[in-house]
């Protein structure tokens, strides 16, 4: 009995430890895009995912929580849950630290704000693709990392890069590059 107690005290500590990073501020507010694939499971209920990966067009189900939208982080652990604040919508997201080389509380301060975020200083076009969730020709690289987030480390190592890499879904990625001035001269959508 001691040593299940010892366990159980041992676990309530560590899971309680992977859910404190966010406890002092657990409404925040997206910096980009979270694109979310909807599967709906056999009992006719929705189960709602999203990762780092962005998966910018899955399929059937697919849609995005609005750069600026209020969530709540709910738990983290090697992957992180959240709440959307407008519809209660909670969203399993995965995550993995080795091949975004941070880890799972960096990547949460990396892709929210403590703060609400506005985006008056992009173009036109950037607020046009940021709205459809899409990398259109002419966009900014700030336009780009808002509409399909912020991109894999493991395919795109800096964000100097002329191309950043998107996947669209689990089997099939795209390349958004970028000329010298940093705009898309091909993107998710030409």
């Amino acid at each position: 009995m001691r040593r299940f107690l010892h366990r159980a005290v041992s676990l309530l500590v560590i899971l309680l430890g992977a859910q404190s990073a966010f406890a002092d501020r657990p409404v925040v507010y997206t910096r980009y895009n979270i694109h979310v694939w909807d599967k709906v499971t056999k009992d006719g209920g929705h189960e709602y995912h999203a990762s780092y990966a962005n998966y910018t067009d899955p399929g059937t189900g697919h849609f995005v929580i609005p750069a600026g939208s209020t969530i709540t982080v709910l738990w983290v652990r090697n992957d992180f849950k959240f709440r959307v604040e407008s519809d209660k919508k909670e969203v399993d997201f995965e995550f993995h630290s080795s091949r975004m080389g941070m880890s799972v509380e960096q990547y949460i301060e990396k892709i929210t704000s403590p703060t609400p975020v506005t985006f008056d200083k992009l173009s036109e076009l950037d607020s046009k693709g940021i709205a459809e969730g899409k990398a259109l020709v002419g966009m900014s690289k700030e336009g780009v990392m808002t509409a399909l987030g912020y991109p894999a480390t493991h395919r795109t190592p800096t964000l100097d890069s002329p191309a950043w890499v998107y996947w669209t879904n689990r089997f099939k990625s795209i390349a958004v590059t970028f000329d010298k001035d940093g705009k898309v001269v091909k993107g998710s959508r030409d």
